[in-house]
């Protein structure tokens, strides 16, 4: 599997993440062309893999996920506009094993957050840009906190916590969406989230002195 960012055009731009190796060294054609390699051999040194994460060729289905800082691969701040993330998955030898999916994106000064729908080989994609200075990041702490189902087809978690005083939700822009006290003796809450747009969010647990946050998706 490979991922990587383009322009709107389809040029190169970085690598985010390549899993093959020597025996799949023919897999992944579109990536390893696109990034300056040939089609017929994913890891050649031609292939730019700079600040990708890189590892052998995956044995499961998982979530998977990935960063990009919007730069490209010689470290520049790319210019705001249109990109796409790319997918691509080959699970044999040969064209036929192989499947490429692309996601279109703006990078501005604005959020844009998607969960595009799902199809027979892509399932719970969730894409979201997050502009430098807005929004908040996720952080945890010493805070014992779990929270199900990740991502949520409808907008209902329960997040457990060994002891907290408040629970609220935030959007990408930092804005709050949700906001509870917590009772004493408390351990667990269910967050009902239903009427809020899918995509991405933050749940933030306080105990009064620090606040862990949790990213997690709505895909209704």
């Amino acid at each position: 599997m490979a991922v990587w960012i383009q322009s709107s055009t389809g040029t190169f731009i970085k690598t985010r993440m390549r899993n093959a190796g020597g025996g799949t060294s023919d897999h992944l054609p579109t990536w390893a062309a696109n990034s300056g390699g040939a089609a017929g051999n994913c890891m050649s040194a031609n292939c730019n893999v700079v600040g990708a994460t890189t590892g052998a060729t995956l044995s499961n289905f998982s979530t998977r996920t990935i960063t990009w800082d919007g730069t490209d691969a010689s470290g520049n701040l790319v210019a705001d506009g249109t990109y796409k993330v790319t997918i691509q998955s080959t699970w044999n030898h040969g064209g036929s094993a192989t499947v490429t999916k692309s996601y279109t994106f703006t990078k501005g000064t604005a959020a844009d957050v998607q969960t595009p729908a799902d199809d027979a080989n892509f399932t719970g994609i969730a894409l979201a840009w997050n502009p430098s200075g807005a929004g908040v990041a996720e952080t945890t702490n010493d805070m014992n906190v779990s929270i199900r189902p990740n991502p949520s087809s409808n907008g209902i978690f329960t997040v457990d916590f060994n002891y907290a005083t408040n629970v609220s939700a935030v959007n990408l822009a930092g804005e709050e969406v949700y906001s509870e006290e917590i009772k004493m003796n408390e351990v667990s809450k269910t967050l009902n989230l239903s009427n809020v747009p899918n995509g991405v969010y933050f749940i933030c647990v306080s105990n009064g002195v620090t606040i862990s946050k949790h990213k997690v998706v709505i895909n209704k």
